[in-house]
């Protein structure tokens, strides 16, 4: 089932299309008919739950284990799922506001570490319709304590970018870098986030395949401290994503050696918020 949440702003309008089989997450964003997903132009993992995922315009890593596989804790012959446990999870329940500018989801994930976690998600467009905003609270439900962990991605399809197009954001050494970073078909950087007032921005842009408008994203650095990006140009795979982060690019290992895994009890709840529009 789908449900479209729409917006405008300075004579631009943009609909929304949320997939309810996977937590909410948004299958399609199109603005003044042209839809910024990647659709089939993504590389596959063999793991149909984010192949679908990814040929979106958003889909969520976590609540529980973020990137690839690795080892559960503790548990033999166990491992977190690519990505996490919530792609591919479909929504208990939506609510859709009467002028289709706000849509809540509740979601309830079974780890796989054995515990279960709720993630309550409101979506939003802002007054003025200038920005569309996510809100997430992660409550643990389960009998034991687990380390939360989420990362969000915004998948663009290569086919809108050019040479002109760039990555702008304080959170870069030098201010900006060209979308073709790295060497190779494929790259991937990671780095603390700026923030001023708690939040950090990036934007990707102009964009020859969307009349040269930007798309700008928006994230709080409390809880999401990194920004992620990530590029596919391989084979048929031409896709680039913006990717706020729970966590620095480290194995499980390393990350709990150095503190960085911290637990969340039975009853406990964790927020995330972003934001992003084009301009």
């Amino acid at each position: 089932m789908e449900t479209t949440l729409t917006s405008a702003h300075d004579g631009v309008r943009s609909h929304l299309l949320f997939d309810r089989s996977s937590a909410l997450d948004i299958a399609a964003f199109v603005v003044d008919g042209t839809d910024l997903s990647p659709g089939s132009a993504i590389p596959s993992d063999g793991d149909p739950r984010i192949d679908r995922a990814l040929a979106g315009f958003f889909f969520t890593c976590g609540p529980d284990h973020i990137r690839h596989p690795e080892p559960v804790e503790g548990q033999d012959g166990r491992r977190y799922p690519l990505h996490g446990s919530l792609a591919g999870t479909p929504v208990v329940r939506t609510e859709m506001s009467a002028d289709a500018t706000r849509c809540e989801a509740l979601t309830v994930v079974d780890l796989a570490c054995g515990g279960k976690a709720t993630v309550e998600r409101r979506w939003h467009v802002s007054e003025g319709g200038q920005c569309v905003v996510l809100e997430d609270r992660v409550t643990n439900i389960g009998a034991s304590a687990f380390a939360p962990m989420m990362m969000y991605h915004m998948n663009i399809g290569g086919r809108l970018l050019g040479q002109e197009t760039g990555v702008v954001s304080p959170s870069l050494e030098s201010g900006s870098l060209e979308w073709h970073f790295g060497e190779g078909e494929s790259a991937h950087l990671c780095t603390p986030a700026h923030a001023e007032g708690g939040w950090s921005e990036v934007a990707l842009g102009p964009l020859p395949g969307l009349g040269r408008r930007r798309l700008i994203v928006r994230f709080r650095v409390d809880t999401l401290p990194f920004l992620q990006m990530w590029r596919c140009q391989r084979g048929g795979a031409n896709v680039i994503s913006i990717e706020p982060a729970s966590h620095r690019l480290a194995k499980r290992g390393e990350l709990a050696a150095s503190g960085e895994l911290s637990l969340i009890e039975p009853g406990q709840s964790r927020g995330y918020a972003l934001g992003f529009a084009v301009s």
